[in-house]
């Protein structure tokens, strides 16, 4: 199918000239969403179509009163199962919460979105409380990633649905949220882009959680200038006008340790084009081992901040329900059940002082870049047995999971040829770099393509 949208300028022009309509835009979304043939029923848990279409058909009229509320007037967007939408449930994609009260109220973002104009689709499919980076869920089905989809490859996770949602052309732009990397995998298995914002940046009320230390949420769209647009909203900032920078002014670090053990060939040969297309350009690139990358898996040994505060949220859950959890998610929420006290303090105290090192060590560059995951998206059948689940999910969350450790801000931007398998650049610094990082990944991705 993989039958997307145009990107979210291109169809507010269409808007404005008469050229097309909200009530339009959403009935195309809802057609993708329930086609049978498509991957819809995976994708959504749930699907807002009368609320959406009474959005849509509001927005069509204050158009024609000549009245916008913002860049997302009118675009359906698709949101995670973690934010609360009034008269639904929150479920975290878990059977255990099928049940749940519905949300009185809306979740912070999509309360903005709503004023912005944007037409809620409905909330999208994920790994079982946000805990895995490959997108595989036993409860509400795992929908198939764009590419050979004929043999059933992993969307990437978290935030699967999201991912596939926009790919698929059943909503413009999706919400999710990235823990260890859910916005930017399924966005570089997808083949669209991501961006996971500094994450005080946006409000988290009305957010499901998994690790305070390291949740943050953002958007995934077709473009760098899609998920700007959208940011602008979740963050409650002004509209931005993104700029393209001069490249020989540009200059990235890419570290030669940590970041491309146990790759894939393809993902090697498209990183190392994507660099050469940028140093072509006159981009300045300054390949150098970076040493606190290899102390991550020792900081992270007893489970990390994940598991640690996964424990802290699921533990009166898991001590009397733990049969109705996804094994593989339980098993990284008991994690958490062993760390002491002692272990998080010493691991918050040495992730201040890692991010201090990071911090002075990319200071003189604009980026750090990196494949956002060494691996291309495996089957879905391959990872039934255990062994390969794990290894796949620890070598796909590693790369992303360094922004989060880092409490930073990256992109993850596609970097492969067209109808080959996806592979994802990531666009990395440090947090509150947000605004100068768009403008650098909307020039790579212009450099990229020219």
């Amino acid at each position: 199918m993989s039958t997307s949208f145009a990107r979210i300028r291109e169809l507010q022009h269409a808007l404005d000239a008469g050229e097309t309509t909200a009530v339009l835009l959403t009935q195309q979304a809802l057609s993708r969403i329930a086609d049978p043939a498509g991957e819809g029923a995976t994708t959504f848990i749930s699907v807002y179509k009368e609320q959406a279409l009474a959005a849509a058909k509001a927005s069509d009229i204050l158009r024609e009163a000549g009245l916008s509320r913002s860049a997302l007037e009118g675009i359906p967007i698709s949101i995670k199962d973690l934010f609360d939408y009034k008269g639904d449930v929150t479920r975290g994609a878990s059977a255990l919460l099928k049940d749940a009260p519905a949300a009185t109220e809306n979740a912070t973002l999509v309360h903005r979105l709503q004023e912005a104009g944007a037409v809620i689709i409905g909330r999208t499919n994920m790994t079982e409380f946000a805990f895995s980076g490959l997108g595989i869920n036993p409860h509400y089905g795992t929908p198939r990633a764009p590419w050979d989809r004929e043999h059933g490859r992993i969307p990437g996770g978290s935030s699967s649905g999201a991912g596939v949602s926009v790919a698929d052309g059943m909503a413009v732009a999706a919400i999710g949220t990235d823990t260890g990397g859910s916005i930017r995998i399924p966005s570089a298995f997808c083949g669209i882009t991501g961006f996971k914002p500094t994450a005080e940046r946006i409000p988290s009320a009305g957010v499901m959680p998994l690790s305070h230390s390291l949740d943050s949420s953002g958007p995934l769209g077709l473009s760098v200038e899609c998920c700007a647009l959208v940011d602008a909203v979740l963050s409650g900032e002004p509209e931005p006008e993104l700029i393209r920078m001069d490249p020989t002014q540009l200059r990235f670090v890419v570290p030669t340790n940590y970041v491309l053990s146990q790759a894939d060939e393809k993902v090697k040969t498209d990183f190392i084009a994507a660099l050469d297309k940028l140093k072509k350009h006159g981009v300045s690139i300054d390949e150098r081992e970076i040493p606190e990358l290899d102390q991550l898996p020792y900081i992270n040994r007893t489970g990390g901040l994940v598991c640690a505060e996964a424990w802290f949220y699921h533990q009166k859950q898991m001590e009397t329900d733990e049969a109705l959890y996804d094994p593989r998610v339980a098993s990284r929420i008991l994690r958490g059940k062993s760390q002491t006290a002692a272990d998080y303090i010493e691991l918050e105290q040495t992730r201040q002082h890692w991010i201090a090192q990071m911090e002075s060590l990319l200071a003189p560059y604009d980026a750090m870049l990196m494949p956002t995951t060494p691996l291309l998206p495996p089957t879905i059948d391959e990872l039934a047995d255990e062994e390969a689940y794990f290894r796949a999910n620890g070598l796909i969350l590693r790369n992303p999971a360094i922004v989060n450790f880092l409490d930073g801000c990256a992109l993850s931007i596609p970097c492969h040829t067209q109808g080959t398998a996806p592979v994802g650049l990531m666009v990395a610094a440090p947090a509150h770099h947000d605004a100068q990082l768009l403008n650098v990944g909307h020039t790579i991705e212009h450099l990229l393509h020219s």
